[in-house]
């Protein structure tokens, strides 16, 4: 039976034979006998091996990147490591050509993303991805303990949530299979689904489907953008985590938000203590205290009305002018939280023009009852609102996007037939492990990125 490297760190091994595997880290040899690190990615520290040459084992194929089975008795390390295992029994379970690129050196981030395969078996990886697995972890635990029910919403959808025409088309259709009909659209009538159809940019509408008649639920996966943008916070597939619920306003909304990025981040601080003291080391400088931070304070809440006040105001010249009516930008919601507030900070009541049709119009006529959550070195992490839940207003909001109203009228139904006050909110998962992580760029966080030209694997 196999031993994980860490239930020896973990629990009490010291002095007990045990068998672990893993991959070849460093190598050192001696005279008489070598120093060899393996990790299984189990935990950050490796286990250095003691191997007697005496071992029936030709010790010039171990090389970085070799797979092993090590048996031995764990004992304590008089080194900087708190354990070590002196070899009994050696096997090479996988030799490791001399072309391996993950040698004992700084590889950059931009290098790695060129073998995303190989990559995970980095120590900066292998940390993102266990602090990944205790987000979702966690998340779950938040939504199921105060009694959410967790649905799975549609890949594939025929409507577009956020009105941005930001789409991937899903077809069958090929060019020579594409006819068009006489106004120069295509006709989907040979198509698989007889019509448009695309990946979701959004699980929310399905969710509000199922809150309006279970009261709590949350969706948690794959979000699709066809947004051509090469930068260091965007991805064109990602994943998304979207409570919707029932008889919720907006204040109970925001409540619940900072709740959860409460309890999530601080799950981290006692499950992956070691991680994040290795980001804290070698990523970034004062992250502990950021996340603790986050933990023990109240969050900042404003308006954005009195949010474009204090960006006006503001002794710094913004790349983006500020003016009531626009869409705050990067910059602006780092500024409030980095600069001016220290702190995360909640913006609610976005003028109406700017927000999606679904957003419920405040009584000022001008301004709908959204909020976002902004977070140093982040900026939005949470985006969120009071979903509309007069009929006749949410209709006239549809004709006013431009939207078809037949497309939505299932949606218009949940209006007609018992209709509540309800909320919900979506927060990016990559953007959420960057914060916790301190990476800087988005696409080092998720296993395989897809951005524009880019799509390996």
């Amino acid at each position: 039976m196999r031993t994980l490297i860490k239930d020896i760190f973990k629990k009490n091994f010291l002095n007990k034979t045990v068998t672990i595997c893993g991959w070849v880290k460093t190598v050192r040899t001696q005279k008489t006998f070598s120093f060899i690190e393996i990790n299984d990615g189990s935990f950050l520290s490796n286990m250095q091996i003691i191997a007697s040459h005496s071992l029936k084992l030709d010790f010039e194929k171990i090389k970085i990147g070799t797979s092993l089975s090590v048996t031995g008795e764990v004992t304590e390390s008089p080194g900087i490591q708190k354990y070590e295992i002196k070899a009994e029994k050696i096997n090479i379970l996988g030799e490791c050509d001399k072309d391996y690129p993950l040698q004992k050196k700084k590889h950059s981030f931009e290098f790695l993303r060129t073998i995303l395969h190989l990559r995970p078996r980095t120590n900066t990886q292998g940390a993102i991805m266990r602090i990944r697995n205790s987000l979702a972890f966690a998340t779950h635990k938040f939504f199921q303990e105060r009694d959410f029910l967790y649905i799975q919403t549609p890949i594939i959808t025929s409507s577009d949530c956020e009105g941005s025409g930001e789409l991937f088309r899903v077809t069958t259709l090929g060019d020579k299979d594409s006819k068009k009909l006489k106004d120069g659209s295509l006709d989907f009538s040979t198509d698989f689904f007889k019509k448009p159809t695309f990946l979701t940019v959004s699980g929310q509408l399905n969710a509000e489907a199922f809150a309006s008649s279970l009261s709590k639920v949350y969706t948690f996966g794959p979000t699709f953008r066809a947004e051509n943008s090469n930068t260091s916070r965007h991805l064109s597939e990602f994943w998304m985590i979207e409570p919707e619920m029932a008889f919720v306003d907006i204040n109970e909304n925001i409540e619940i938000a900072e709740s959860y990025l409460k309890y999530i981040i601080k799950y981290i601080l006692e499950n992956n203590e070691e991680e994040i003291h290795f980001f804290e080391k070698f990523i970034k400088k004062g992250l502990l205290e950021k996340l603790n931070q986050i933990v023990d304070i109240t969050f900042e809440k404003i308006t954005y009305t009195e949010a474009i006040d204090i960006l006006k105001k503001a002794d710094k010249k913004f790349e983006f002018p500020i003016k009531w009516g626009i869409d705050l930008q990067s910059e602006h919601e780092r500024y409030l939280s980095e600069e001016h507030f220290y702190k995360p900070v909640v913006v609610k009541d976005y003028p109406e023009e700017i927000k999606a049709f679904y957003m419920r119009l405040n009584d000022d006529k001008k301004t709908v009852a959204a909020m976002d959550i902004l977070f140093p070195k982040i900026g939005e992490i949470i985006g969120g609102s009071q979903r509309e839940e007069r009929f006749h207003i949410l209709q006239e909001k549809i004709k006013k996007k431009n939207l078809e109203e037949k497309d939505y009228k299932w949606y218009l139904d949940l209006r007609r037939y018992g209709s509540v006050v309800h909320s919900g909110f979506g927060l990016g998962f990559e953007r959420l492990v960057q914060f916790v992580t301190g990476i800087d760029n988005i696409r080092d966080v998720i296993p395989f990125p897809r951005y524009p030209s880019h799509a390996e694997f």
